[in-house]
């Protein structure tokens, strides 16, 4: 079965995004945004191509604090914007390493009415320019107004999802709940990381992904000691255990969850890492609720972990925001305290090291609505699944 949800936004929802942000440049004094990363361009704009895997051209999209977005991009994307909602799309012949749409992007900032004087860039946190820093040092030459960092007020902007977006979400997350439903069915001893997470990634495509950027496996006896490498050629043993994190697409929204199984046989201690991982995930769900704060999710979930005997955590937080990007802010940590409000897709991550050299983390994503949370994933077993 493959997906049937409708792709893409409304013109409703990118004046609606637009607005938004040309609220927050009234509160914060500035005369226009400049966007240059692929995330911002497309959640402004509907702008979505792959070609932003080649690292050679800049793109810039320009929201002023009134009227719609400019688009300042390379002439070999210009019918490919034309195709959203952006009709003023200004373009020249790039790569052009002399003046790489410097000096038409300066022109644009200087032609913006002047009321404050200043324009918003993401320099700050969880961000980065994505543009020569030499050509942004010129630019800002050229430009008669002062550049100042709005990274913090961007992610506040997308961290607040339409339904439309969470529909998205949900729909991928689905579809990442059929491939992990299927891994039992094929998984055995004898195979290695690689070809199991290479079938599972198969599954997801028939099911409906788009793609699957991030597949990562761990395994070991009776545990495993990361979650961030592999998959490796490593061949699964009887008495391992596996994870599988995943951060699977479709039409430009991520999912962003995790399976662990055991082979043949499991002791006891792992067993208990699982259920503590499980119930710390249920702790993280009842805290998740409007007014209360990320740092609450934490303190709910940490306090199970650390009940449990958890060593520590090595992997920093216990899950973060999700959407466009696999991981967006805020993270669920002991100072983070972001406001949960509705409408933020989080992912409630326990992880613990629950005996030298071995971890255990267990996710799911989930929805902040008017009166708590739902669960976007499909729950995984309360006890860790034995494959034999």
């Amino acid at each position: 079965m493959s997906s049937h949800l409708e792709r893409g936004f409304t013109l409703a929802e990118f004046e609606h995004r637009t607005a938004r942000a040309q609220r927050v440049m009234h509160e914060k004094k500035l005369d226009a945004m400049l966007f240059t990363t692929e995330p911002n361009v497309r959640y402004f704009s509907g702008f979505q191509t792959q070609f932003w895997h080649s690292p050679t051209r800049p793109w810039f999209l320009v929201i002023p604090a009134e009227g719609k977005p400019i688009a300042v991009i390379p002439e070999i994307g210009a019918s490919g914007m034309a195709g959203t909602w952006i009709d003023n799309i200004i373009t020249w012949a790039s790569p052009c390493p002399e003046d790489d749409g410097v000096s038409l992007l300066a022109n644009v900032l200087n032609g913006i009415a002047s009321r404050y004087g200043r324009i918003g860039v993401t320099m700050g946190i969880e961000s980065h320019l994505r543009m020569p820093i030499n050509n942004f040092l010129e630019l800002r030459g050229r430009v008669k107004k002062e550049f100042v960092d709005i990274s913090l007020a961007t992610h506040e902007l997308r961290q607040i999802k339409s339904q439309a977006e969470i529909e998205k979400i949900r729909e991928i997350c689905r579809i990442t709940n059929v491939g992990f439903a299927n891994l039992p069915n094929y998984a055995q001893v004898g195979m290695s990381e690689r070809e199991i997470c290479k079938r599972f990634r198969i599954d997801l495509l028939q099911e409906g992904a788009d793609e699957c950027p991030y597949i990562i496996s761990g395994s070991g006896a009776d545990g495993y000691d990361s979650i961030i490498m592999g998959p490796t050629d490593r061949v699964i043993q009887e008495g391992d255990v596996l994870i599988i994190d995943t951060g699977a697409v479709r039409d430009g929204y991520f999912s962003d969850f995790d399976r662990n199984w055991a082979f043949g046989h499991v002791s006891e201690e792992t067993k208990a890492a699982y259920r503590a991982t499980y119930e710390a995930t249920t702790k993280g769900f009842e805290a998740a609720k409007p007014g209360a704060t990320t740092t609450d999710i934490y303190n709910a979930m940490w306090s199970v972990l650390e009940a449990n005997g958890a060593l520590g955590n090595d992997v920093g937080r216990l899950g973060h925001g999700l959407g466009i990007e696999l991981t967006e802010r805020p993270s669920n940590t002991a100072t983070d305290n972001s406001v949960l409000k509705p409408g933020m897709v989080m992912t409630l991550e326990p992880g613990m090291v629950y005996a030298p050299g071995k971890s255990m983390v267990h996710e799911e994503n989930i929805v902040i609505t008017e009166d708590g949370a739902e669960w976007l994933t499909q729950r995984a077993e309360a006890e860790i699944i034995i494959i034999n």
